[in-house]
């Protein structure tokens, strides 16, 4: 079993050797990959600094930071074909196998697999599921946050302390407030923010850059996207180069043209400036920070230490900053890049057993979002009943009690929702069923008992119970089998021979199958995934009689035979 942390800019495996971890290094003999996936001329999926490499010649064949589109059901397109976000960290996970199992010459078929505390139920669900089909057995979904202090306190299990976390990645950010004493790692409260990372810090530099080109030749450079491409890697580059200069020149020799003649984009920009274009996100740490302090009950003064977790932190400014608001400065006791693996790879080797005895290390994490139903008060049913209060230690069984609203009623709707508003309209919600059989009499006789059951994984399983009857119904929550998945559930299309017209159609399938046939050993290939979806689909047609559909699709697979 391995560890892995899925960034959005960089992704690390890690693996337990001895009682400790160790980084896997991939094909390239790195630790580091980037989270980027392409697709090269060949039609072959690529990954990490190869993906990256092409990314700035060939931004519509490349994806980057598709871990930020987790959760939100839009499709991504890259090299003509339009992809989810599972879809796509399934493939950069699938790569991590490979590499890992080439590194430590065996298969690799189970993994922990960490995502931000601020993760809401959906984006965790998006992370199994994507894991699943890269080849995984998900074992356990664990907190940044709390797998960067799993590689803390592994060193330092006798300690007594309160350590909070400060994990600033390259698209989101965490903060956990944790208590160590005796071996064991307690999860006092986590908050966040998943829309904030080191990308909008690069874009702040992007949107400055813009308008200083923008007021010297009076070109919007917003409408090209070669122009944002390459903007966006000059302000990766030019946000690292000030964390150790005091200012950095950006020069773009060709990236626009007025009347005919190339136009240059030259600018310096010093670190004041800099921070002075980025203060606002930096201020927006402070909220994070003040929900986890009030939460846990903790005082800034009783915090023994801050560990700074993710890539973005090594900014000098955010250390600067964390000791100006928490009145101390911030410990180097972890590396800011591979704390996160190294802490999954440290809950691996927990449940595998490895670390047991003298070695042990016990862990407990909380949810970061209040969980509740709709209900009715005195102002109508946009109530969020909660249920589960946020940051209440996990595994967590509650259960509250509801009565019946109204005169003869005999269902109830229960319907689940996530977040912190008093209205429910303005929380996440997760899903409903339906609790029938209840026995009708006048509102308020009939009990309604309502269980939420909170797992490691942060997976939320509720149940409703009429206490006078025992009835009960219930939900796991799983949109993963609606919205989430966009693909279609197959048919089988084996019986395409005895269609009316699939005498027609044979040669053309025929020459297919046996292209795919050849191509077996390159399923990676976009070429092949788009031939067999093209075969399925006639053979569908077919099946269907939709002679014109079928036509159709049998020249887009002579188009495909003919160009390979």
């Amino acid at each position: 079993m391995i560890g892995i942390d899925l960034g959005t800019s960089t992704t690390e495996a890690a693996v337990l050797r001895d009682g400790k971890p160790v980084m896997i290094l991939n094909f390239e003999g790195e630790a580091v990959t980037p989270s980027v996936v392409g697709v090269d001329g060949e039609g072959k999926y690529v990954f990490g600094e190869q993906a990256k490499a092409q990314f700035l010649l060939e931004p519509e064949n490349t994806v980057i930071e598709m871990k930020r589109k987790m959760g939100t059901g839009e499709m991504i397109p890259m090299g003509g074909r339009d992809y989810t976000p599972v879809e796509l960290s399934a493939m950069l996970l699938a790569h991590v196998k490979s590499y890992a199992e080439e590194f430590l010459g065996e298969e690799v078929s189970r993994a922990v697999i960490s995502v931000p505390a601020y993760f809401d139920e959906r984006r965790r669900q998006e992370t199994v599921e994507a894991g699943k089909r890269a080849g995984f057995t998900v074992e356990r979904i664990i907190n940044e946050p709390t797998a960067a202090a799993l590689s803390y306190g592994i060193e330092h299990m006798e300690e007594e302390s309160h350590i909070l976390v400060y994990d600033l990645g390259g698209g989101t950010f965490d903060v956990t407030l944790l208590e160590m004493f005796g071996g064991v790692l307690e999860v006092k409260a986590s908050s966040g923010d998943n829309q904030l990372g080191g990308k909008d810090f690069d874009e702040c530099l992007v949107e400055w850059l813009v308008q200083q080109f923008q007021a010297r030749y009076g070109i919007n450079l917003r409408k090209s996207a070669a122009a944002r491409v390459k903007l966006k890697e000059q302000a990766e580059r030019c946000k690292k180069e000030l964390s150790a200069s005091d200012s950095c020149r950006v020069v773009i020799p060709f990236i626009a043209e007025k009347d005919g003649k190339p136009l240059a984009l030259e600018e310096t920009i010093t670190v004041r400036q800099f921070e002075e274009l980025t203060r606002r996100l930096v201020e927006r740490t402070h909220k994070p920070i003040d929900i986890v302090l009030a939460d846990s009950g903790v005082r800034p003064a009783d915090i023994d230490r801050i560990l700074l977790v993710g890539g973005s932190t090594r900014m000098p400014m955010i250390a600067r900053d964390i000791e100006t608001y928490l009145h101390q400065p911030p410990s180097a006791a972890v590396n800011p890049d591979y704390a996160v693996a190294e802490g999954t790879a440290i809950q691996a080797g927990i449940m595998e057993g490895t670390l047991a005895g003298e070695n042990g290390i016990v862990m407990t994490d909380v949810n970061p979002y209040t969980l509740g139903v709709r209900a009715l008060n005195d102002f109508g049913w946009d109530c969020m009943s909660v249920v589960i209060p946020r940051n209440v230690t996990i595994p967590a069984v509650r259960e509250k009690i509801y009565y019946t609203s109204f005169d003869g009623q005999t269902e109830a709707h229960i319907e689940v929702y996530q977040g912190d508003s008093s209205k429910v309209e303005e929380n996440h919600f997760l899903g409903d069923f339906l609790l029938s059989g209840i026995p009708s009499g006048r509102a308020g006789k009939e009990e309604i008992a309502v269980e939420f059951s909170y797992n490691l994984n942060g997976m939320l399983e509720v149940r409703a119970r009429i206490v006078s009857t025992g009835e009960e119904a219930g939900v796991e929550i799983n949109m993963l089998k609606t919205e989430l998945s966009e693909e279609k559930e197959k048919r089988d299309v084996s019986g395409w021979k005895t269609a009316e017209h699939a005498k027609r159609f044979r040669t053309v399938i025929r020459r297919a199958e046996r292209r795919l046939g050849h191509e077996e050993a390159c399923k990676d290939s976009l070429y092949y995934v788009e031939l067999e979806e093209s075969l399925y689909e006639l053979k569908l047609a077919l099946l269907e009689e939709d002679l014109e559909r079928a036509e159709e699709i049998e020249e887009e697979i002579l188009d495909m035979l003919g160009n390979k």
